[in-house]
């Protein structure tokens, strides 16, 4: 139940940061979804053995994460329930791949290590992308957004009543979890059959309050249309956001980091 009930917050509390008055929450949302979507392009463009290319990437969410002011530590446990994931996907290129690629000294290091590491990078960037994306712009907003960018309005109102739906199958759950653990005791209530009936009732619990909610839009006058906190327009701050960041990710992406690196160090030495 608190796991449920953590998990909740952990949501709101997106929504939360999302209503700051930074000169970042204050950009139109279109070009910080603009500049989120190069930003994700390059990343995951880069090839398995090119770790170095990732690094000047990492100025991206830390610049938004100061002007911003969204708390580092918050962000970074989001970030840590994604890594295991990577881990996962990624575990066994050392074993796969053993020539190596890279020799730090005398030890040399297998592109399988590599492509492990690049992988785990690439996933702690675009998560931090897309979690500082909706920590400074808000659900409602990025939907709108994409509306205006050219996404036909059955799919983002589909979309935000998507991201809706998962605080009322939260809070459902939260009730059923419970009143079950308030009408078991000792090892009952705790098999197969309770927990496939729990979930069962759960769709329908959220289904029914879900229909509920839609009528209730509905009496208010619902017709589609999304409706933000804020008015935005696309002027000149949001266009030198949009081309600065986009010049710079494109620039990283096809400068050979570590060539120009080396020949920097080379050239001191």
């Amino acid at each position: 139940m608190c796991s449920i009930d953590g998990t909740l917050l952990d949501f709101k509390n997106l929504d939360r940061l999302a209503a700051g008055d930074t000169g970042i929450h204050r950009l139109d949302p279109r070009a910080k979804v603009v500049v989120t979507l190069v930003f994700v392009v390059c990343v995951v463009s880069c090839g398995k053995y090119e770790l170095a290319a990732l690094l000047p990437f990492f100025l991206f969410p830390v610049f938004m994460v100061t002007l911003a002011d969204i708390p580092a530590l918050y962000l970074a446990k989001k970030i840590a329930v994604i890594i295991p994931f990577a881990v996962m996907v990624g575990m066994f290129n050392p074993l796969l791949d053993r020539q190596a690629v890279l020799h730090v000294g005398a030890l040399g290091i297998s592109g399988g290590w590599v492509s492990f590491a690049s992988i785990v990078v690439r996933a702690i960037l675009t998560v931090s992308s897309a979690l500082v994306l909706v920590a400074v712009t808000g659900f409602p907003a990025i939907c709108a957004a994409l509306e205006r960018m050219g996404m036909p309005q059955p799919f983002a109102v589909q979309l935000l009543f998507l991201y809706r739906y998962i605080f009322v199958l939260t809070e459902e759950g939260a009730q059923v979890s419970r009143a079950r653990e308030l009408r078991t005791f000792g090892g009952r209530g705790r098999g197969i059959r309770v927990y496939g009936s729990m979930i069962g009732h759960l769709l329908l619990r959220t289904w029914m309050r879900a229909e509920r909610i839609h009528m209730a839009m509905l009496a208010r006058g619902f017709s589609g249309a999304f409706h933000t906190r804020r008015q935005f327009c696309f002027g000149t701050r949001e266009t030198a956001f949009v081309l600065g960041w986009s010049l710079f990710f494109i620039t990283a992406r096809l400068v050979p980091v570590a060539h120009l690196l080396g020949s920097l160090v080379t050239g001191i030495l």
